[in-house]
C-alpha cells in the first residue's frame, strides 16, 4: 500500500517536534516534504541569545542537520517560501514553482516580528531579532559600529541588549512601559532585574515611547528620537516590541483565522486535512510563543497525524525565564492575583532575593521569583497539575527542601554548582556533563537527559536536580510534564491515563490486544509496563480479562519475597494479627523440617520465615495450611489492630473483630500498590491507623476513617476521611474508597500520591457525598472479590514446580 503524502509548511523547532513524534509512532505512515523559508536546517532558536552572547556558535545549535533528513526519508526544501495553498487540488506551491500534493498540510509557519510603525523603521541598520539573520546582522554591527538602542524590554529585548554589551557596544533599552518584563514579573521583580543589569553596564529609558528613527549621511540610522524631545545616538536599532501569527498563507487559502490560525484540541484547523502547530496557531483564543507549549501541542497533532486518536491539547500554563548569565529569574501563572487570591511574599533587596507565590482555593495560581529560582520547577509543578497546597502552606515559601520531598532535599542549588559537581552518583555524572549534552544534543526533558547522560535513570533521588539544571540551561522551553501525562515507560509514548482510557473505551481485553492498538514500540513490552498493563486489563474488565502470570513481578508468582541471597521470605497471613497455638505449631514445625534461618515477627503483627530455598516453596505452604499474607503482592497486606474494647480497658469499640473483618473481606485485592490497614479502638492510635492506607480509629460514638497514609521512605500522615457510626458503614466507606483507588489510580502509585494527584476532595466527592455511588463502588469491590481464593491452593493440588522459571519481569 502506498503511504500517504504529508507536507509541512515551515522549519522550526515546533513544526520539526512534530514529525520526530510522528516518526517515534509511526514512522512509516508518511511520505514527508518540508518547505522552510530560511537556508538552515531545523535550530534551537531559544540559544540564539547565548550565540550573541558569544557562549555558542550556530553549529551549536542545530538540533536536526541535513543527515537526520535525508536518514528519516524526509524531502527538504531550504530557502523556498511557500506563497500559496490550493485546497481543492491539495497542493502547496513554493515562490521559486516548486510544487507538492498533500494528503495531510501541517502548517508551522511561526510568527513575524512586529515593526513599530515610525518613520524610519525601514533604514538600514534597525532590524528585529528572531532568527540567524537577525543574529549574524548584530554580531557584524558590533564589530563595526558603537552605538545601539534596543526598543522593547521584553525578554528577547533583554537578552538582545546583553549579547551586544558582551560584544562591546553601548547599549540603551527604551521601554514604553513602566518595568522591564512587565507581562513576566511584577514591579518589585522588575526593579531587581533593571539593577542587576545596570550594573552590567546597561542603560534604561523606561515609560518611554518612539517617535522616529532619524538617518545619517550614510543613509544608516544614526539616532532614535524619542517623543519627550530626547535623543539618542544609535549605530544599530533591534527593534524586539512583539511578534504576531504568520497567518498570510493560512488566510489566502481561505482557512479560519482570529489572532492565528484557528485550531481543535487536535490541532486541526477548520479543513480536517490541514493541521497546524507552533506561533501561528490561536487555540482556544490564545496564541502561545513560548516552545513548552508548542512542544505540546505537536505531541498531540502527530498522535492524530499517526492515526491514534486519544490525544487532546487542552492548553498550557506557561513560565518565564531569562538567558542572561547569571540572572535568574522565574515567573508563571497568574502572578498579579487579584480577588480571592492571597499572596506569600519574600523581600530581600539587600540579599537580591524576591519570592511571591499566589494562592486561591488552596491552589498555588501563579509566582513570581528573582535571585532564587532553584524551587521553579517545583512550583510550576504545583502550579501544572492544581495540587492542594494547604497542608504545606506555611512551609511553601521555603521550598521544597524545607518540605522534605524525596529526591530534592539538601540540594545545593543548581545555578552555584560548578560544572565539576556530580549530579548523580549512581552513574557518576556530573553538572557540566549534563549541561553539555542539553546544549549539544537539544535536549528539553528529564527522560532525554536520562537517555543521553544516564542522570536520574537509577534511583531517582537526583531527578529533582536534573530538572533544575534544565530549566536553568534552556529556560522557558522547559516545562515538567504534567504527573498524568508522562509515559508509562519507554515502550510507548501514551499516559498512564491514555492506556487506561484506551482499554475501556475500545474494549480492549489482553496485554497483547493493548499493545498492537497502542503500536507499542518494543514487541513484548518490559518489566514496567507488562505489570502496569497486566492491572488495568484486569481491574477494567474483572470478568472479561485474564490475569496472566508472565506479566506478574516475580515475587507474586512465587507468592514470596525474594531476598538478596536468592532465598525466600514466607509470611503466612494472621487474620488481624491474630493466631492460635495450633498456628503457631505448624508454623514453628515447618521452621524445624526445612531448617528455616531466621523467624521474625514482622511490624504488620505476623511471622516472617526467611531463607527459605525455591524449591522449598511448595512443600513450605503446603505443610503451613495457612493462607498467603500477599507480603509480596501490589494487593492488601494486612490489617492491623490493638486489643481494643476485647481486652483493653480504655478500648472503646472491637478493634480486633473490626481488623478481621476488613482484612476477610479484601482477602486477595489486586490493587495499584500495596495497601495497608489499621483499626485502633480508641483515640490512642496503638495500631497507628494514623499511617496507613485506611486507619480507623474507634471513638466513643463509632469510628474515624482516616485514608492516604504512608510509613515508607517519606511518612504521609493519613488525613480525615468521614466519621461512621458502626461496623457495616467502615466496610462500605473504607472498601468504597479502596475501589474507587482500584479503579483510577495509576499502577504503583500508593493511596497518598493518588490523592495528591485528584485531591482529597474528588475522593470525598465520589464516596463520601454520593451514596449511590459509594454502594456502587463497594458492591463491585465485592462482587470482584467474592470467588477469592488463596493463591497457593492451585499449586498444591499439583502444579509443576518449573512455573518458577517462566519468565522474570
Amino acid at each position: 500500500m502506498s503511504k500517504k503524502k504529508l507536507v509541512m509548511v515551515g522549519n522550526g523547532m515546533a513544526g520539526v517536534r512534530t514529525l520526530e513524534e510522528l516518526l517515534k509512532i509511526a514512522p512509516d505512515h508518511y511520505e514527508i516534504t518540508v518547505f522552510g523559508s530560511e537556508p538552515h536546517p531545523n535550530y534551537n532558536r531559544i540559544l540564539l541569545s547565548p550565540v550573541l552572547a558569544g557562549e555558542m556558535t550556530i553549529q551549536d545549535i542545530i538540533l536536526n542537520d541535513h543527515q537526520w533528513y535525508a536518514e528519516n526519508g524526509i524531502r527538504l526544501h531550504l530557502g523556498k517560501t511557500v506563497k500559496r495553498i490550493d485546497r481543492v487540488k491539495r497542493r502547496v506551491i513554493a515562490d521559486d514553482g516548486s510544487e507538492e500534493g498533500y494528503d495531510r498540510l501541517l502548517l508551522a509557519t511561526g510568527s513575524n516580528p512586529f515593526m513599530l510603525p515610525v518613520p524610519g523603521n525601514d533604514l538600514p541598520g534597525v532590524i528585529s531579532y528572531r532568527d540567524i539573520a537577525d543574529t549574524d546582522a548584530m554580531i557584524d554591527a558590533a564589530k563595526r559600529y558603537s552605538h545601539a538602542v534596543v526598543i522593547g524590554g521584553g525578554l528577547l529585548g533583554l537578552e538582545a541588549a546583553n549579547g551586544l554589551k558582551l560584544r562591546g557596544m553601548d547599549v540603551t533599552v527604551v521601554h514604553l512601559a513602566d518595568w522591564l518584563l512587565e507581562r513576566q514579573l511584577d514591579e518589585t521583580a522588575g526593579r531587581m532585574l533593571q539593577k542587576s543589569l545596570e550594573e552590567r553596564g546597561l542603560k534604561f529609558l523606561l515609560g518611554k515611547q518612539t517617535e522616529a528613527l532619524v538617518a545619517g549621511e550614510s543613509g544608516r540610522v544614526a539616532a532614535i528620537r524619542l517623543k519627550d524631545g530626547l535623543q539618542l545616538p544609535a549605530d544599530l536599532v533591534v527593534m524586539a516590541v512583539g511578534i504576531r501569527p504568520n497567518i498570510a498563507l493560512a488566510e489566502a487559502a481561505g482557512i479560519y483565522c482570529n489572532r492565528g490560525i484557528v485550531v481543535n484540541d487536535t490541532m486541526q484547523t477548520y479543513d480536517p486535512k490541514v493541521y497546524a502547530v507552533g506561533e501561528c496557531v490561536a487555540h482556544r483564543g490564545i496564541a502561545y510563543g513560548l516552545v513548552a507549549p508548542l512542544f505540546e501541542q505537536g505531541k498531540v497533532a502527530a498522535n492524530h497525524l499517526g492515526d491514534y486518536g486519544i490525544s487532546r491539547y487542552t492548553g498550557s500554563v506557561t513560565s518565564t525565564k531569562l538567558k542572561v548569565t547569571g540572572i535568574d529569574l522565574f515567573s508563571a501563572g497568574d502572578f498579579f492575583g487579584g480577588k480571592d487570591c492571597e499572596e506569600i511574599i519574600l523581600n530581600d533587596a539587600a540579599g537580591g532575593v524576591y519570592k511571591k507565590l499566589v494562592i486561591q482555593d488552596n491552589k498555588l495560581v501563579g509566582g513570581v521569583l528573582y535571585g532564587d529560582t532553584a524551587d521553579g520547577p517545583w512550583y510550576y509543578q504545583l502550579l501544572r497539575d492544581g495540587q492542594d497546597i494547604h497542608e504545606i502552606r506555611d512551609h511553601l515559601l521555603f521550598g521544597q527542601s524545607h518540605v522534605g520531598d524525596v529526591g530534592h532535599q539538601g540540594h545545593s542549588k543548581a545555578a552555584a554548582m560548578s560544572d565539576s559537581a556530580e549530579v548523580c552518583g549512581c552513574n557518576g555524572v556530573s553538572k557540566g556533563t549534563i549541561v553539555k549534552s542539553i546544549k549539544e544534543n537539544g535536549l528539553f526533558t528529564l527522560d532525554d537527559i536520562k537517555k543521553h547522560t544516564k542522570a536520574a535513570s537509577s534511583c531517582g533521588s537526583c531527578a529533582g536536580l536534573c530538572e533544575q539544571i534544565l530549566s536553568a540551561t534552556i529556560g522557558g522551553a522547559y516545562t515538567p510534564a504534567a504527573s498524568n501525562r508522562k509515559p508509562v515507560c519507554g515502550c510507548t509514548e501514551f499516559s498512564h491515563q491514555e492506556v487506561r482510557d484506551a482499554i475501556r473505551q475500545q474494549p480492549l481485553l489482553s496485554i497483547g490486544e493493548t499493545m498492537r492498538f497502542l503500536e507499542w514500540t518494543t514487541p513484548d513490552g518490559c518489566d514496567k509496563c507488562r505489570p502496569a498493563l497486566n492491572y488495568y486489563l484486569i481491574s477494567t474488565w474483572p470478568k472479561k480479562a485474564k490475569d496472566d502470570p508472565r506479566s506478574r513481578l516475580i515475587n507474586e508468582r512465587a507468592h514470596a519475597n525474594i531476598q538478596k541471597d536468592g532465598t525466600y521470605s514466607v509470611v503466612p497471613r494472621m487474620w488481624g494479627g491474630l493466631t492460635t497455638a495450633a498456628e503457631l505449631r505448624r508454623i514453628a514445625d515447618v521452621a524445624d523440617k526445612y531448617q528455616v534461618p531466621t523467624i521474625k515477627v514482622t511490624g504488620g503483627q505476623r511471622i516472617d520465615l526467611l531463607g527459605i530455598r525455591k524449591d522449598d516453596l511448595l512443600g513450605v505452604w503446603k505443610d503451613l495450611d495457612m493462607p498467603s499474607g500477599h507480603a509480596y503482592g501490589k494487593s492488601i497486606r494486612t490489617v492491623k489492630t490493638c486489643v481494643g474494647a476485647e481486652h483493653c480497658r480504655f478500648g472503646t469499640q472491637l478493634a480486633m473483630d473490626m481488623g478481621v473483618k476488613l482484612e476477610k473481606m479484601l482477602f486477595d485485592m489486586y490493587s495499584p500498590h500495596k495497601v495497608k490497614l489499621a483499626v485502633s479502638g480508641c483515640p490512642r492510635n496503638c495500631a497507628e491507623a494514623g499511617i496507613k492506607d485506611v486507619g480507623v480509629i474507634g471513638v466513643d460514638s463509632g469510628y474515624e476513617l482516616y485514608v492516604g497514609g504512608n510509613g515508607g521512605i517519606k511518612t504521609e500522615v493519613a488525613q480525615f476521611f468521614v466519621k461512621v457510626s458502626n461496623d457495616d458503614e467502615v466496610m462500605e466507606y473504607a472498601g468504597a474508597f479502596l475501589q474507587l483507588y482500584r479503579e483510577e489510580a495509576f499502577y504503583l502509585e500508593r493511596t497518598c500520591h493518588y490523592l495528591e494527584r485528584v485531591g482529597l476532595d474528588h475522593a470525598k466527592s465520589r464516596v463520601v457525598d454520593d451514596e449511590e455511588n459509594r454502594k456502587a463502588l463497594h458492591g463491585r469491590l465485592l462482587a470482584e472479590l467474592k470467588d477469592a481464593k488463596d493463591p497457593w491452593a492451585e499449586r498444591i493440588a499439583g502444579v509443576e514446580k518449573n512455573e518458577y522459571e517462566t519468565l522474570s519481569v
